[in-house]
């Protein structure tokens, strides 16, 4: 019990600290990224702001750092961003992760060596950037060519792993001049062509195509539930490639029509009087829903 009181008083004594460097002044978001920056894991023994596994947080994290960096140019930022990274690099460059999980999770935290390789031009970061090109290369597909969301979830398209794979999958095809286009392309389509309800213009969470899952509808294969936060996700998932996305491609304006769709739809349910969006989007009144600020946040 005591040890457990002596690590709260440091986390507390930590943010505390974090929040009192940063004037009141400063933009609400240089505020939120130094509290983040001064977070610690103290069960692990991993030094403060270093992630403890290689997950899609550690991605998005640092991409909010990345941009907090682009608006301040205070170069600390970077520096996090590099020491976040470099954490989980051998001295060659070799990727501490299980690439073999395929897992498209694992590909998000990718977008942060994209920063640090265009930057420094250091080969390492390319060595592991490559690792990660490479699961997509072998990454388990569905019959048609989706992505299946894990290789312990086979079979399966969820709307959160558009996010988890194809803005970095769009960025490394612009830096190496891959023409990956048309594959890109043909996971947004192909995950409304699944998901989407054709009376809300709402999508579903997650699609199965074998239709074996206990959650799955044995008939469309669809999870029985249209979640705010997946369809966050792929909203990000679609502004974030198309900031890369050519723009003379013919296939571009099939994901500007799925993002105008998606837009409309969702317009739709906004609740009035708060202004954001529910849990469980299309069920505003069944108990137990909430009104879901990472959903809102995202679609905002």
């Amino acid at each position: 019990m005591l040890k457990t009181v002596k690590i709260f008083a440091v986390i507390l004594i930590l943010t505390f600290s974090a929040v009192a460097q940063v004037p009141k002044t400063a933009p609400l978001s240089a505020r939120l990224v130094d509290t983040l920056m001064n977070r610690i894991w103290v069960d692990d023994g991993t030094p403060p702001g270093i992630p403890r596994s290689w997950t899609y947080e550690q991605g998005v994290q640092l991409k909010a750092v990345e941009q907090v960096w682009y608006a301040t140019g205070d170069p600390k930022y970077f520096n996090f961003i590099k020491s976040g990274m470099d954490f989980w690099l051998d001295k060659d460059g070799n990727l501490k992760y299980q690439a073999d999980e395929y897992n498209i999770d694992h590909v998000t935290p990718g977008r942060a060596l994209m920063t640090l390789y265009r930057v420094t031009n250091d080969e390492k970061y390319k060595r592991a950037i490559e690792q990660i090109r490479g699961q997509l290369k072998t990454h388990p597909r569905t019959k048609e060519g989706g992505f299946w969301h894990k290789k312990i979830y086979p079979f399966q398209m969820w709307l959160d792993g558009l996010y988890m794979g194809e803005p970095f999958y769009a960025e490394y095809s612009v830096v190496w001049n891959e023409d990956n286009w048309t594959d890109i392309a043909n996971q947004f389509v192909w995950m409304e062509n699944h998901a989407r309800d054709p009376k809300t213009g709402l999508l579903y969470h997650a699609w199965d195509e074998s239709k074996q899952q206990q959650w799955a509808n044995k008939e469309t294969g669809l999870s029985p539930h249209i979640w705010g936060r997946a369809m966050g996700w792929y909203a990000i998932a679609l502004v974030d490639t198309l900031d890369y996305f050519p723009k003379n491609h013919p296939r571009r304006a099939e994901l500007v029509g799925i993002l105008n769709r998606l837009s409309e739809a969702i317009t739709k349910y906004q609740d009035k009087k708060s202004g954001v969006w529910y849990d469980i989007i299309d069920l505003p009144t069944r108990e137990k829903n909430y009104l879901e600020s990472s959903a809102s946040a995202m679609f905002v």
